[in-house]
């Protein structure tokens, strides 16, 4: 298991490192089982995009080559890899211009893997502190690639450095955290302890039933977690846990006035590369539709603690570089399945139960 992380972020971070949550049911389960041509129409319309990220880069690893499909069927796209990013803010198609150099980093980045099995997804976080070569600026924080270069560089940032290639980019930011909890009625998360917001005592408990705003206060911990920061990134993703069940469980998408309430909040939080368009939606749908959260699996990629950066100025995080190329071999080789198999109990994967 990875050592024990030491260094402490700002509190601030923590509410906008729960944006890739947003993402991953957009793309995996709100477009997945919005089934009708109609539904998809809507929800690319209301899906912000930031035009080609990808026409810059050279040398990018090479893609499996899509097979089958006319324009009223799926394509089989085989394995895709979406990029996840949470910003301290979006950046607008409509206002290319709000993006500028050094004024904006990320707090949470993850590569989502959908293998072209379809029966299972896989999100991976790398911490925002990983210490990586940035092309152009040499030895930096992995989040600084955004800072410096926008959502271009940070894919080649995190092409160059797993070797993977990466198929869609999606970016957003916290606003809507408590609004799509409350649109789902709430979510049931484990309490170790109870949990005050305002006025209001959720006492200890198993399964208990969290409001937005109380989901919120769950997740934003840190300082009474035993690791810190990637403790709460754990809670982060059991929150993502259990949006899927409270969904699977409710039927919220079957539902005509839950899923456009639902989806509305989504689709509108999140602004895409110009790739993830209407045929892609398609077969996000194909490969969504089966799957539970059971068939999601979560962790960070492999670490080997904290440290210092050369000059002694910078907390970082130290990646474990020949863990992480095994890892990122069997993600390009779409046999994360077998990967995991084998090494799970090397990695910091999300447990049964976060309490």
């Amino acid at each position: 298991m990875p050592s024990t992380p030491t260094h402490a972020r700002h509190r601030s971070r923590s509410r906008r490192a729960l944006v890739v949550v947003l993402v991953t049911v957009v793309a995996l389960v709100g477009v997945g089982v919005a089934g009708t041509w109609g539904v998809q129409k809507w929800l690319a319309s209301q899906v912000e995009h930031i035009g080609d990220p990808f026409a810059g880069i050279t040398a990018r690893p090479t893609p499996p080559a899509p097979t089958g499909g006319t324009e009223d069927e799926v394509v089989d796209h085989g394995a895709m890899n979406v990029l996840v990013l949470g910003s301290d803010s979006r950046i607008s198609a409509g206002d290319p211009n709000q993006w500028s150099f050094g004024a904006q980093r990320t707090d949470t980045i993850m590569l989502v893997h959908l293998p072209a099995s379809r029966d299972a997804a896989y999100l991976m976080s790398i911490p925002r502190d990983s210490w990586v070569d940035v092309p152009g600026y040499g030895e930096q924080k992995i989040n600084a690639a955004f800072s410096y270069g926008g959502p271009s560089l940070l894919i080649q940032t995190v092409e160059q450095l797993t070797d993977v290639r990466v198929d869609h980019f999606v970016v957003t930011d916290f606003d809507s955290f408590v609004g799509i909890t409350d649109a789902l009625g709430g979510v049931r998360m484990t309490l170790n302890q109870d949990l005050k917001v305002g006025d209001t005592v959720v006492p200890a408990g198993k399964q208990q039933l969290l409001t937005g705003e109380q989901a919120l206060r769950f997740v934003r911990e840190r300082k009474s977690l035993a690791r810190g920061d990637f403790d709460r990134v754990q809670r982060q993703q059991a929150w993502v846990r259990a949006i899927v069940a409270k969904m699977r469980n409710d039927g919220t998408l079957h539902n005509p006035v839950t899923s456009a309430r639902f989806l509305d909040v989504v689709s509108r939080s999140v602004a895409t590369d110009d790739g993830l368009d209407e045929a892609v939606m398609r077969d996000l749908q194909d490969r969504a539709k089966n799957l539970g959260s059971t068939d999601m699996r979560f962790f960070t990629v492999p670490f080997t603690g904290t440290g210092r950066s050369p000059d002694g100025a910078q907390s970082i995080v130290v990646l474990d570089r020949p863990a992480l190329a095994d890892l990122m071999a069997a993600v390009a080789a779409d046999s994360l399945g077998e990967y995991l198999a084998a090494h799970e109990a090397d990695l910091d994967m999300l447990p049964p139960v976060v309490e």
